[in-house]
Order: C-alpha cells, then sequence, then structure tokens
C-alpha cells in the first residue's frame, strides 16, 4: 500500500494544471493520497473538484469567517477502491472523521458528535475555532488509523495565532494519546509546519533549537524517549538536503534551499503481535520504504532554470513536493462500505446529479403545463402521473421543502410555480410510492405579476444573439436614423451600387488606420478617435454635406488629438528610460537589481527597495542571491531613534 501526502497549495490549480482530478490522482499511483491547503470552502465543492472514478473522497474545508482565512486551508483525503458498495479493502476506510474534536460529527452509525476523549479542559469555543479552519481528516482503516493534517503557521509575535498553534497540537496530542492507549497502529502524515532539527531547515540559525514547537516535535520521537517513528528519517537517517518546501517568491528551490515540513509519522505496535520483541516495530515490519516525490519539484535537475532573475515570475506548480511511504504485510479488513462522509452523499454533489429520465419527464410535464396555460382551463382529471428512475427518487428524499419537491417532474422554470402539488410529504414516501407520486393541477392558474427582481433575473438569462456581438454602423453625420427609413429592395440596389465605389477606399483606409494605431502603441480608444476623423464623411451623402469649414474644423482636431498622443507616449518612454537607468546593479554579479515593496505592516509599510535578483540559496554559492539590499531613496528609511 502506497500513501502519499501533499500540500497542493490550491488544489483548482493543481487540477488545471494536470487536465482534471482523475489525472492528478492516477499520477501518484497510489492507494491513500492526502492533499493539504485544497484552499476551498464546503459551498465550492463541486464533482470535478471531489469525484472520481475509481477514488472515495473525503473533505474538510475551512468554516471560519475571520478576515483573510475565508476559503483558506482544507484537506482532502482520496482512497483508491475497486468497489465501494461493498469491499474488503483496506484503503476504504471503515469510518472518517472531520477535525480533531470530534464536534463536527463521526462517520460510525453508534456515535454521535460529541466532544473526544480527554479534551474536555478545553471549551467548547477553543475547541470548535480549531476545527473550523478545515485542518484534519482522520479515516479508520481497520488495522489502523490516518490522520490527515495541514499545522497551523505562527510567526513571532504574534500572539494569538501562537495560542491556537498551542492549542491545535494540544487536542492533537490528546487524541494520540488517546488512541494508543486502546492498542491502535496510528499514522499521521500531512504538512505540520515545523521543521524539527537543523538538518531539516537551509537556514538553521542560532536560536532554531529554542523554538517551542521544535522542542515538542522532537519531544514525541523514539529517539527521545517518545512514541512516534519519523518514518523518512528512520529510512534516510544520515540523508542531507531533504527539503520539501521551498519559498515561491524567491527562486529558493533552484538551489534546493528550503525546509522539510512535510512529514510521515507513525507510532503503536505492529500487526505480528509481537512488538515486544526484539526486531518488531512498526517500521521495521510494515514501512519498506519512504521518500520525497521529486518529480513534482518546479525545478528538476538538468533542466534549465526558469527564474532569470525575475521576481515576478509565476513558477508552475505548489510550493511544495510530494512525500510518500509504501506499507506491506497489511492484510485485508471485514467487509464494509463508504462512510457517510464521503463527498459522494454531500448535498452540493449528490443533490445535484440527475439522470436523462428525470431530464425527459421534465420537460414533458412544462410540455402539458404550458399547453393547460395556453388553452386556460383545468379540470378536477388533469392530473399526471409516472414513474421516477432512482435519481428522480433519490431527489425527491433530500427535498429541503418538505411536500413540495416537483424536481422530477417539473421544469426549472415552472419550479416555483403555484400551479403544481405534490399529493403527501417526502419523507413519508416509500420507493414505490416515490415512483407513482401524483402531481395535481390546481383548478384555477393565476399569472404571478412581474416584479423588479424577476424583470432583473430575465435580462440577466437573456441569451443573446450573434449579431448583438457586432458594432452597429455609426449614424450619418445629419443625425437621420437608417433603420428609421424605409426603402424598398430596388432602391436599396441602386444605394448600394453608388456607395460601393465609397466604401472600398474606407475600409483599405481603417485597415491601415488600426495597423498604424498598433505601430504607434496607441491605444484603442485612442485609435478610435483618429478612426472616427480619419472618416469623417467628406462628400455629399444622401441628405446633404458637409462644409468645407466643418471639415477644416474636424481634420484640425484630429491633428491635435494624434499630436497629444505622440507626445505622451514619448514622455512615457522617456520616464521609463529614466526609471530603467535608476536601477542599482547588485555587488555581487553587477547585475540590474529586483525592485520590491516592503509589504509587512510598520514604519517601512509601503516603501520601495532593491535587491539581489537571483534566486535565494546558501551564501556559499557564487551563482545565488548576493544579498545585496538598497533602499530606493534616502527618505524611504526608517527612521532611527
Amino acid at each position: 500500500m502506497k500513501i502519499v501526502t501533499y500540500n497542493v497549495n490550491g488544489l483548482r490549480q493543481r487540477i488545471a494544471q494536470f487536465g482534471s482530478l482523475s489525472k492528478l490522482l492516477n499520477s501518484f499511483d497510489a492507494e491513500i493520497i492526502c492533499f493539504q491547503e485544497t484552499k476551498l470552502r464546503r459551498q465550492e465543492l463541486t464533482a470535478d473538484l471531489a469525484i472520481a472514478d475509481g477514488y472515495e473522497s473525503f473533505f474538510s474545508c475551512t468554516r471560519t469567517s475571520d478576515k483573510g482565512r475565508t476559503g483558506y486551508s482544507g484537506v482532502a483525503t482520496f482512497c483508491r477502491v475497486e468497489s465501494a458498495i461493498s469491499s474488503v479493502e483496506v484503503a476504504l476506510p471503515i469510518a472518517a472523521e472531520e477535525g480533531l474534536t470530534g464536534l463536527l460529527g463521526c462517520s460510525r452509525k453508534d456515535e454521535a458528535a460529541s466532544v473526544a476523549e480527554g479534551l474536555e479542559e478545553f471549551s467548547r469555543e477553543e475547541l470548535l475555532k480549531v476545527d473550523g479552519e478545515g485542518r484534519c481528516i482522520i479515516t479508520d482503516h481497520g488495522h489502523f488509523v490516518l490522520f490527515n493534517l495541514y499545522g497551523p503557521r505562527a510567526v513571532d509575535g504574534d500572539a494569538e495565532r501562537i495560542k491556537f498553534k498551542h492549542n491545535f497540537f494540544k487536542i492533537l496530542e490528546k487524541r494520540w494519546e488517546s488512541l494508543l492507549r486502546q492498542g491502535r497502529m496510528i499514522l499521521v502524515v500531512g504538512d505540520l509546519n515545523i521543521a524539527p532539527c537543523a538538518i531539516d531547515r537551509c537556514d538553521a540559525g542560532p536560536d532554531f533549537e529554542k523554538n517551542e514547537f521544535r522542542k515538542w516535535f522532537r519531544s514525541m520521537l523514539v529517539e527521545s524517549g517518545g512514541r512516534f517513528f519519523d518514518v523518512f528519517r528512520a529510512k534516510n537517517p544520515n540523508r542531507r538536503d531533504a527539503f520539501t518546501c521551498w519559498p515561491s517568491n524567491t527562486g529558493a528551490e533552484q538551489f534546493n534551499y528550503g525546509t522539510r515540513i512535510d512529514h510521515i509519522l507513525c507510532a503503536g505496535p505492529c500487526l505480528h503481535g509481537e512488538h515486544d520483541v526484539e526486531g518488531h516495530n512498526l517500521v521495521t515490519c510494515h514501512v519498506k520504504e519512504c521518500n520525497i516525490l521529486t518529480e513534482y519539484k518546479r525545478w528538476k535537475p538538468g533542466n534549465t532554470p526558469r527564474w532569470n532573475g525575475g521576481w515576478n515570475t509565476k513558477l508552475e506548480g505548489s510550493d511544495h513536493a510530494p512525500v510518500y511511504t509504501c506499507l506491506v504485510d497489511i492484510p485485508d479488513v471485514s467487509e464494509h462500505s463508504t462512510p457517510s462522509l464521503a463527498s459522494r452523499y454531500l448535498p452540493m454533489i449528490h443533490g445535484l446529479q440527475q439522470t436523462l429520465v428525470s431530464v425527459l419527464m421534465r420537460r414533458q410535464a412544462a410540455k402539458q403545463v404550458k399547453s393547460h396555460v395556453v388553452s386556460g382551463s383545468f379540470s378536477d382529471e388533469s392530473i399526471i402521473t409516472g414513474g421516477c428512475s432512482y435519481g428522480v427518487k433519490r431527489s425527491m428524499a433530500n427535498s429541503d421543502v418538505p411536500g413540495t419537491d416537483i424536481s422530477c417532474c417539473s421544469s426549472d422554470q415552472d419550479s416555483e410555480s403555484p400551479i403544481l402539488n405534490v399529493v403527501g410529504r417526502s419523507e413519508d414516501l416509500t420507493e414505490d410510492a416515490a415512483c407513482n407520486t401524483t402531481i395535481a393541477f390546481h383548478k384555477e392558474y393565476v399569472s404571478p405579476l412581474p416584479n423588479k427582481e424577476t424583470k432583473k433575473k430575465a435580462r440577466k438569462s437573456q441569451q443573446l444573439s450573434l449579431t448583438s456581438f457586432f458594432p452597429k454602423n455609426p449614424n450619418l453625420d445629419n443625425g437621420i436614423d437608417n433603420s428609421a427609413i424605409d426603402i424598398s429592395t430596388s432602391q436599396a440596389g441602386v444605394l448600394n451600387s453608388k456607395n460601393q465605389s465609397q466604401e472600398a477606399p474606407m475600409m483599405d483606409d481603417r485597415r491601415c488606420s488600426t495597423i498604424q494605431n498598433e505601430t504607434n502603441g496607441i491605444s484603442s480608444s485612442q485609435g478610435q478617435k483618429e478612426l472616427d476623423c480619419r472618416h469623417s464623411p467628406k462628400k455629399n451623402d444622401r441628405t446633404g454635406s458637409a462644409s468645407s469649414q466643418d471639415q477644416e474644423k474636424r481634420d484640425g482636431r484630429c491633428n491635435l488629438e494624434k499630436q497629444k498622443n505622440n507626445d505622451a507616449l514619448q514622455e512615457w518612454q522617456r520616464i521609463q528610460q529614466l526609471m530603467q537607468n535608476s536601477i542599482p546593479l547588485c555587488k555581487g554579479h553587477k547585475e540590474p537589481c529586483a525592485s520590491r515593496v516592503v509589504k509587512k505592516p510598520g514604519p517601512t509599510f509601503g516603501h520601495r527597495f532593491y535587491v539581489c535578483a537571483r534566486a535565494e540559496g546558501p551564501s556559499s554559492n557564487p551563482e545565488a542571491n548576493c544579498g545585496y539590499f538598497r533602499w530606493a531613496t534616502m527618505k524611504s528609511r526608517p527612521k532611527r531613534w
């Protein structure tokens, strides 16, 4: 069994990168795939983001409305299965839980949403806040329990986030201890946002070891007397520069200048029942290998670097690399079905599925409704009965408003109309009754008066014709509307033949003017003004002609407008040249620096500065960033007291 953990830095972006969710999942060739930082809210989940053939998925999305954290974080676990209806596969979990605290609910039928064991010391508000950011999915695979985690990040000085991170890992530790006391085997995967040792960070400074979260992490490991194995280090004890994350805005991946914060941990007895016997432990007995999938790195060995000194370069892919482990000697589990927490059961996915039969039935019902409305008469016998497919039964059973679900027999336009009424309540219907539900028409039908909202919706939903996307011909100078003139076909032909000789050179002139606009760099709006000036009629039309004096004024305005455009273009080119000449050269490489702006709140917020434009790397590498820094102007320097 292969298990992969990957911080995708936006699931939509990774799916777009691979073309589809199925292609993304299949690229790992794994049984269980754990994603972090999906950046999806629950209402944004759709089938193309959550459903793939041969996989069952489990999502935890952010629920918080805090500023800057909506659509933030989020985790998802995908399990590859051959049969989700009834299976003995280990990859298909027998139970699933969203969050760490137990308050968001569990898929076990015999367990209600309640605070997990050992968390009584936390207030309900604290527990819900930890689970509100969508940072954990727990799946029970029978022989082991899998935690898919996205650990919070907290910078020095941010007391609120540091407290949140404390609570998160303290609650996590309580859950671990509870399961280990039950004799369960535990696997923990994900981006924990902690580099435990100096070997796991490229720039470990003198204060590195003082970080309290690193101390806690190391205290959990077997080497320090804890109960967890760092699976990667257990299989690669002396490997250096084994990083999984690189800063996205400095090009540091080019020189592998990063950190190892994506982990796979395990704890508990081996499945052989000989845990206390020498040589028997979880890693020795069940972990075949653990490694970093370097092919997902944006900088591949042997490829030409794509950084090229561009601080604004947008690199494809996540700023993390996936980590995987392969387990062996994991037997099958007893026959079971998919837990109710699976994405296939979510209302926004499950409720929108339709069958072809339901679509055809809605069309038929809509036609009958329309015919009755036109005739203006309804009798007591005017009823519709018919069978529904399984998909229709399901939509009726999931009705939000009991007794008014007509999704299987009414059109979308008529779904809110009072013309139809379902006999009986949907929750009281059996499968047979749901298939033969009688939908009766009222005797009288009164068309509702349109209000402002319905008019606006009608305007928005109105389909535009192809001709509406093309601009209409400009009116003639005399102000007469051509569309208001009623001329016969023969007259139109005569006019066309007379004007044909004028239209051809005008079209050629228009093409030349457009090309000249593009060559001179004139904007589209300016080019249009010049076109209007160039093509002002100089000869008599069918209603009259412009005087030569008016034509001279018009030409003068055009020339003045063109001169202004040329002056503006030259001034902008002069400013660009001046800016280019003012950019300093870095002292290490004698190359133009990159201009940046301070975005961190403080006394220097918004100030511009210059730095070396090369990718970040170790100071021992002469090809890496030389560390040059200079404020853009003397006024930008922070005040020193």
